[in-house]
């Protein structure tokens, strides 16, 4: 039987016997988008991220169903994407759904790319996330992530999940 340890405003702990796990209290679950431009370029964030006490390198991300009305998790790729990079697709397509950390919370992340990808001329990215985001040609990609790891940035494994569902469905 399941039973709430703690309730904050975005999360919850419950417990299962003896296994605790995480909660959202919101949000329906989680979106990634792989997203190239034209010119063979990864749109890449950085942003702090207080659980690991440092900055983190990946691909644009968010929650579906945050907000006061519901969201399909389409929607709301498209939408993180512009919001953390300034860039927008023409459209977006999901690759795959599968848990984020099945041994420390329930979410669930969905995969998309997104596709016709173009710079929006006069964006502002949200300045409440202090997000950086990063364009890198694809050919640089491997050299300038072990870059900023040398940096002492950590680097999001779904980069690489991402690149090989793409791939796995016939190209990015």
């Amino acid at each position: 039987m399941v039973r709430e340890l703690y309730a904050g405003r975005h999360l919850k702990l419950l417990a299962d016997g003896p296994w605790e796990f995480a909660q959202r209290t919101r949000a329906l679950g989680g979106v990634v988008i792989l997203a190239f431009t034209s010119r063979d370029e990864l749109l890449l964030v950085e942003q702090f991220r207080p659980p690991v006490g440092r900055r983190v390198i990946s691909l644009p991300a968010g929650l579906t169903g945050d907000g006061d009305a519901p969201e399909d998790s389409a929607v709301s790729a498209a939408r993180e994407l512009e919001e953390e990079t300034g860039y927008r697709a023409q459209n977006v397509r999901e690759l795959a759904i599968g848990p984020s950390s099945p041994g420390l919370t329930s979410e669930m992340m969905t995969f998309f790319h997104a596709r016709g990808v173009e710079k929006i001329e006069g964006a502002v990215i949200d300045p409440g996330e202090e997000i950086t985001p990063h364009v890198v040609p694809r050919e640089e990609l491997p050299a300038w992530l072990r870059a900023r790891e040398k940096e002492g940035l950590l680097i999001d494994y779904k980069i690489y999940a991402a690149l090989y569902l793409a791939e796995r469905e016939g190209g990015s």
